[in-house]
């Protein structure tokens, strides 16, 4: 990528190493990757980051509860989010670790700048802590559970904490957060988030306890090993560790920051929106441009718990079903910010219309007619009438449709776009009937053909974000350099298939999934 091409880097949230990854993580880290590949294509120098968050005091319960010193049990649980980044074919630049030593100089440069600038304090904590969600909460935000336990919102049960403590002063932030809202208009989404934090923001906030010294794993705060980092602190200062901070002279500091996008699960948004900003600009760094919280997934109609055994395992899905179509489902059956239910009825559906019968089959039996009809040759065409225009057409304009969809984080709203032209070009086939005029019209039959494959080409270079090794299968059908599947390239003036050059025989790409009837 040239040095001149515009720098976006988006994130993951570090997922937090208690357990093993599910479909939740994988949803995240997908949209981050389509995103990722998206730009690419489109002429972006990109830095797509993810990675685990290793420290705190669950952590140190389960490694506990698992028999392991801390750093053997999160080296375990990191390399599983490892493998599902490489199952899943996440393209991701960089895979952080709190546990490392640039993350640990990081952390520990930040609070010395936030702290430099007087917004650190040392004083006594006393009040409602959950381990599960490693968050402090007020009485007013609690609810009576079982047995007289108090439930945070979460639903997690919370526990009384009193020890000495630094204090970062929030309650001070309240203004230049409403202020810096209102600004940036796009820094929160969905709205539905937006007006969430907002609303908590004007609540009133109350200055955060951000150490602890009731249990060692974690960041030690500098000059005072007694405590350690509040795990959020710590954990959101991935962000800009993997920036290249402290180092904010360096070129990968400069090209990068202020991330572009902060994609996270609606739960995390209020530490992106409200304590991450304010740590930042505390400390005189720039706060990232956008934080995008989505939804929650289902099962089958049921929320997804361990206890319920109904975790939906991401690995299994791709072994069933492969993995285009997992990616593929995940992000087209629910508008993205949405909650959605996962069902395999579902899945199988979209997998058997959308994929195998129309995209599918659009590809198959074209190349098909070029294969037997053309010698297996791109087909020569003649004149363009309007109805060929029309096909061409739609396919060119779907790049700058799908470009602002996915701006914007509306990745069903793109797959949509790219369906309704898969579904155009079918109709296209039915009508001009190529098989017909293979005996009225042979040069007509070329001319239909061409614009088929034409056509077929635009679509598979924008559906490669989404479903890369399909669509590379496809573009390899057509003799398409890869060389050539940028959008720059692939939609520059004059781009298209040569006529006669010879194509591979055709193999079908989204196969129909068969549900094996019962013995």
């Amino acid at each position: 990528m040239s040095s001149a091409a515009p720098a976006y880097y988006l994130t993951t949230p570090i997922y937090y190493v208690n357990d093993s990854p599910h479909i939740g993580h994988a949803y995240t880290s997908l949209a981050c990757d389509v995103l990722a590949r998206f730009m690419r294509l489109d002429g972006y120098s990109v830095h797509f980051l993810t990675g685990t968050d290793e420290h705190g005091q669950k952590v140190e319960k389960a490694a506990a509860a698992a028999g392991k010193p801390p750093k053997e049990f999160v080296d375990e649980v990191s390399q599983r989010f490892r493998t599902l980044a490489k199952t899943m074919n996440f393209s991701n630049d960089d895979f952080i670790r709190t546990t490392e030593a640039r993350h640990i100089t990081s952390c520990q440069n930040l609070w010395n700048a936030i702290k430099a600038n007087g917004h650190i304090y040392l004083s006594k904590y006393a009040g409602w802590y959950s381990v599960r969600d490693e968050a402090f909460y007020a009485e007013d935000e609690l609810k009576p559970g079982p047995g007289g336990q108090k439930i945070a919102p979460s639903g997690a049960p919370v526990e009384w904490v009193e020890e000495p403590s630094y204090f970062f002063d929030l309650s001070k932030w309240q203004d230049k957060l409403l202020r810096f809202y209102d600004e940036n208009p796009d820094f929160i989404a969905p709205e539905s988030r937006r007006n969430e934090v907002t609303s908590f923001v004007r609540s009133g906030l109350q200055d955060l306890s951000v150490s602890r010294t009731s249990f060692k794993w974690g960041v030690p705060v500098p000059n005072d090993p007694a405590h350690i980092m509040y795990v959020w602190l710590d954990a959101l200062t991935n962000y800009i560790t993997a920036a290249g901070y402290p180092d904010t002279a360096s070129e990968t500091y400069r090209t990068f920051w202020p991330a572009d996008l902060h994609m996270v699960g609606k739960d995390i948004v209020r530490f992106h929106a409200v304590y991450w900003p304010a740590f930042l600009m505390a400390a005189g760094v720039a706060p990232p441009k956008r934080v995008f919280a989505h939804g929650w997934w289902t099962n089958e109609g049921q929320k997804i718990s361990k206890s319920l055994g109904n975790v939906i395992n991401p690995v299994q899905l791709v072994e069933r079903y492969g993995l285009d179509q997992v990616r593929y489902f995940l992000l087209r059956e629910v508008p993205f910010g949405n909650d959605g239910d996962f069902s395999h009825g579902a899945m199988m559906r979209r997998m058997n219309a959308e994929l195998a019968n129309d995209y599918g089959n659009l590809v198959q039996r074209v190349l098909s007619m070029i294969n037997k009809n053309c010698a297996a040759r791109v087909p020569t065409p003649g004149a363009y009438t309007e109805a060929d225009r029309v096909p061409l057409g739609s396919a060119d304009g779907l790049l700058p449709v799908m470009r602002d969809a996915i701006r914007r984080q509306h990745f069903h709203v793109a797959l949509e776009r790219h369906g309704e032209v898969v579904g155009a070009a079918n109709r296209f086939v039915d009508e001009q009937a190529p098989w017909a005029l293979k005996k009225t019209d042979p040069k007509r039959m070329d001319t239909v053909l061409y614009v088929l494959a034409e056509t077929i080409r635009r679509l598979a270079v924008l559906s490669q974000a989404f479903m890369p090794d399909s669509s590379a299968k496809i573009l390899d059908q057509l003799g398409v350099d890869e060389g050539a599947r940028d959008f720059v390239r692939a939609f520059a003036p004059g781009a298209a298939l040569i006529p006669g050059a010879v194509l591979p025989a055709p193999v079908g790409v989204f196969p129909r999934f068969v549900v094996e009837p019962a013995a």
